[in-house]
């Protein structure tokens, strides 16, 4: 690396380069490489006049190719709204429902996130540790990236999702359960892809890296984590990290749709295993949008360590946004005509999220789609999904 510093963060300690293990996903460049991002709330009320957002999540259903189903839910002070299109089912009647579990895919960063910076607060961690503090047994090429470039990706890790052999062994076996704490091995021959904090790359990696640090420096497990320090505190009883590939009851099917083919239905078709940290968690719109307003709200974080959090870089998430994208620390900020939201979205195969809030968390919104919709899907999918994302902002922005 160029700088003085950073040689010198290579040179702080000294030990063999672990080996790479035997690594290895065509079903999983669409899985995981595409990953990929207050008071109780009060019972939902169904939309009681037809809407900008119910036409636009009608039109993104009714569009060939669309998704089965979509679930929209707005928040605004103690008043809960639920749009739907479509169906929970293919064959079915029953119509996407607030408490039907869902895979979260990319936006599970942003819970990791939280978890992370609860752990600044509480002393254990700094933004400014490295890997090489906290992980010795990681790269010694990556030790000088710190747990901030790791949450806003700029750390130049490369992508573990991206490793052909790592996506040969999910296509061989769908169900292989990986050793989720190993994630990294299949990138650990590689350098990194720049200078850390010089440039922005979208990496599954960097958080996988993220709950590596929270367990090095708890020993406690990552999903213990989680349910202690951010679900338990926010009441978020539908919310987990499997390792298989079952879905809570009841569910929205997720779906692989090519027309004129039947869509697939591929909800339980991969285990978690190999998401973990970066996609694996599972949630119901009801939780999601619990936590994108604690989230954005910094309810759960000192007002120092959530204004860390809100630092941004120029950045997307993936799939982008509405309006204009920039990275904070595993919370993107959306820059709207309506108004400015921040949140995460994710994509993963059968399912699109959308998460976001207000500053303060009083409003806050959550799309959810049964088909994995990204920034390189046909066009007519793509516009029709910006148009529902803002029009979800728009209305919650409504008075």
């Amino acid at each position: 690396m160029s700088s003085p510093l950073r040689r010198l963060c290579q040179t702080t300690r000294r030990r063999p380069r672990p080996r790479p293990r035997t690594l290895a996903t065509a079903a999983l460049v669409a899985v995981v490489a595409g990953l990929l991002a207050a008071p109780a709330q009060a019972a939902p009320t169904p939309a009681a006049e037809p809407s900008g957002l119910q036409m636009a999540l009608s039109d993104l259903v009714d569009l060939p190719g669309g998704p089965p189903g979509a679930i929209a839910v707005v928040r605004r002070g103690d008043r809960t709204e639920t749009f739907r299109a479509g169906v929970a089912e293919v064959g079915s009647h029953r119509t996407p429902q607030i408490d039907d579990s869902m895979r979260l895919a990319s936006v599970s960063k942003a819970f990791g996130g939280v978890a992370a910076l609860v752990l600044v607060d509480h002393g254990l961690l700094g933004l400014d540790d490295t890997i090489g503090q906290r992980l010795p047994s990681l790269p010694a090429a990556w030790d000088c990236v710190t747990l901030r470039e790791l949450l806003n990706h700029t750390s130049g890790l490369p992508d573990y999702a991206s490793s052909p052999r790592f996506q040969n062994e999910f296509a061989a076996d769908p169900h292989r359960v990986f050793d989720s704490r190993h994630l990294l091995d299949y990138v650990a021959d590689r350098p990194l892809l720049f200078d850390p904090g010089s440039a922005y790359h979208y990496s599954n990696s960097d958080n996988i890296a993220v709950a590596l640090m929270t367990e090095a420096v708890t020993g406690r497990r990552y999903e213990d984590l989680l349910r202690t320090d951010v679900f338990a505190p926010l009441g978020l009883d539908r919310t987990s990290l499997p390792q298989g590939s079952r879905l809570p009851r009841p569910y929205l099917h997720g779906y692989v749709v090519d027309p004129p083919a039947r869509p697939t239905d591929v909800s339980t078709a991969f285990g978690m295993s190999g998401l973990w940290a970066a996609g694996g968690m599972v949630s119901t719109p009801r939780d999601l949008n619990r936590f994108i307003a604690a989230d954005a709200g910094g309810e759960l974080l000192s007002p120092a360590t959530h204004a860390q959090q809100f630092t941004f870089v120029e950045g997307r998430s993936q799939p982008s946004g509405p309006g204009r994208n920039e990275a904070g620390l595993a919370i993107f900020r959306y820059t709207t005509p309506c108004g400015v939201f921040y949140g995460h979205t994710g994509n993963v195969q059968g399912y699109t999220q959308f998460a976001a809030a207000t500053a303060d968390g009083s409003r806050s919104v959550t799309l959810s789609l049964s088909e994995q919709l990204s920034d390189s899907s046909a066009a007519p999918l793509v516009s029709r999904f910006r148009s529902a994302e803002e029009q979800l902002v728009c209305r919650a922005m409504k008075n």
